[in-house]
């Protein structure tokens, strides 16, 4: 296989653009097809982005962990938007596995629509605090997907959270979209989640199963693999 070049980037940030969940995106080609997990195990981010086509206002992209293939994640889905966006070619669905996501702007913000059935089955657990959130250590979840959080202001919808996810090859995920997906439909509530080291994700309830996630995504770096 030739080298492999791969942008980037950072979701979820905050408003001045800090923390975030890196995301590596490859355009797809030849020589990367048939060979996205192994790029995405030596990468080593939580998701890696495959994309294979974009036409016509959609673009089509596979996901992938260190340790699977996943049908439809939400930091990979924001970041690929906005990565699309600032290339002067802006798209209005990204064509997953799991289905169509929708895809639309808001100033600084990307947003994403997405069905809570479409993420993996975390395991989620309520702490009694955000002094108990911060205190967790990823070592003690040496198996599963584990979506810890806490009300931080339950009048405002805030949460504090943080997830552990060794069987996706992710000891912990900085930011992670489609468990905010799922999280929402739960409580049936739009929410302001903090995730991780300073990540921000939105959500939105749209109705019909529907759940809108967004947030903020700035370029990282370039790399050669």
């Amino acid at each position: 296989m030739s080298e492999v070049e791969v942008d980037v980037v950072r979701v979820f940030t905050n408003e001045a653009g800090e923390y975030g969940n890196e995301l590596g995106i490859i355009r797809a080609t030849d020589d990367t097809t048939g060979c996205e997990q192994r790029i995405a195990t030596a990468l080593g981010f939580s998701e890696t982005v495959f994309i294979e086509s974009v036409a016509s206002g959609r673009a089509v992209i596979r996901i992938f962990t260190p340790a699977a293939e996943l049908p439809f994640a939400g930091h990979p889905s924001v970041g690929t938007a906005w990565w699309l966006a600032q290339r002067g070619t802006p798209i209005d669905v990204l064509e997953e596995p799991a289905g169509d996501v929708a895809v639309r702007s808001d100033g600084d913000l990307t947003w994403i629509t997405g069905k809570a059935e479409w993420a993996p089955n975390f395991s989620f657990q309520t702490a009694a605090s955000v002094a108990d959130i911060d205190g967790l250590d990823p070592l003690a979840f040496p198996s599963g997907k584990h979506y810890i959080w806490a009300w931080e202001n339950e009048a405002a919808g805030v949460i504090r959270s943080r997830m552990f996810a060794p069987e996706l090859g992710v000891p912990e995920d900085q930011a992670t979209g489609a468990a905010a997906v799922r999280l929402t439909a739960l409580l049936e509530r739009d929410l302001e989640i903090n995730q991780g080291l300073g990540c921000d994700i939105s959500t939105r309830v749209l109705g019909e199963g529907r759940i809108e996630v967004g947030g903020r995504t700035v370029f990282d770096r370039s790399l050669t693999l």
